[in-house]
């Protein structure tokens, strides 16, 4: 399917019975493609972290239930899912009736897994439960106050480099923005980079993370791009790239790709 049949930046009516075919997969080769990154070998391990807020179905007895979710897709999936339509195919079962919660996360499960091919998790968590949001995860340094004068707005990855000697660091910059490839809608996001290797310039990350500010792209193919960047440029030994994005329409999307595996997305932040 072609990205222009998306129903991003369209009119949409809103379903009132349960249908998966709302549900619209873009594919992920293209744009590793665009990385360089053509042999369908990927230098990563890596999830996609969705947190659906509005979730809801029927009881037996037609009184409604809600909670959120946590939903991940494995980085090897061959396609990542359009946002709207996942929005749409989680409304789609506002109206279906399940005995129990672990029904309704095992047909989300199923219908997300044959849509991106790969094995999506989902865990849907209570709302009456209090949750943990930070700032800025422990131990990350921010990098947002860098004496830097002369930014662009248009992606510039040769303004990456690193030094000598080798160091290990956490570091974080809340100035991440891309847009929407489709409506060019603004997409905001904290940065998370933890590495081991030659030391990265903190004034020249900072204004590779302003440079995303125009450009537009998917949550998950920026931080394949962030990733790939660093390591061409700075020849890191180990790498994490996470990106925590905002919320928008109901669901906040936090990629994260590293050379090593069990990683994660981290905590939840306060701006989602």
């Amino acid at each position: 399917m072609a990205l222009n049949d998306a129903p991003l930046g369209k009119t949409s009516d809103y379903p009132d019975s349960y249908n998966p075919g709302l549900l619209f997969p873009v594919a992920r080769e293209e744009n590793r493609r665009r990385l360089g990154l053509d042999d369908g070998r990927w230098p990563w391990f890596g999830e996609d972290l969705w947190q659906a807020w509005e979730i809801s179905w029927l009881r037996p007895g037609g009184v409604p239930e809600v909670a959120w979710a946590e939903i991940v897709f494995p980085a090897a999936s061959p396609s990542i899912i359009e946002s709207k339509s996942l929005k749409l195919y989680l409304n789609s079962l506002n109206q279906a009736v399940y005995s129990t919660g672990d029904q309704m996360a095992k047909t989300i499960t199923q219908d997300l897994s044959s849509a991106c091919g790969g094995a999506v998790q989902v865990r849907l968590l209570s709302v009456d439960e209090s949750g943990k949001a930070v700032g800025r995860p422990g131990g990350f340094e921010l990098i947002d106050d860098e004496p830097v004068s002369d930014v662009v707005y248009d992606y510039a990855p040769d303004s990456l480099s690193a030094g000598d000697g080798i160091v290990t660091e956490h570091l974080c910059s809340h100035l991440l923005k891309s847009n929407c490839p489709v409506t060019g809608q603004p997409d905001w996001a904290t940065l998370l980079i933890h590495y081991t290797g030659p030391k990265i310039d903190r004034a020249g990350l900072l204004r590779y993370v302003v440079s995303f500010r125009q450009k537009q792209d998917f949550h998950e193919h920026c931080v394949e791009t962030v990733f790939t960047d660093l390591m061409g440029r700075c020849k890191p030994e180990s790498l994490t790239v996470c990106a925590r994005y905002t919320r928008r329409g109901g669901l906040d999307i936090n990629p994260w790709r590293s050379t090593e595996t069990g990683q994660g997305a981290g905590p939840r932040l306060i701006r989602q």
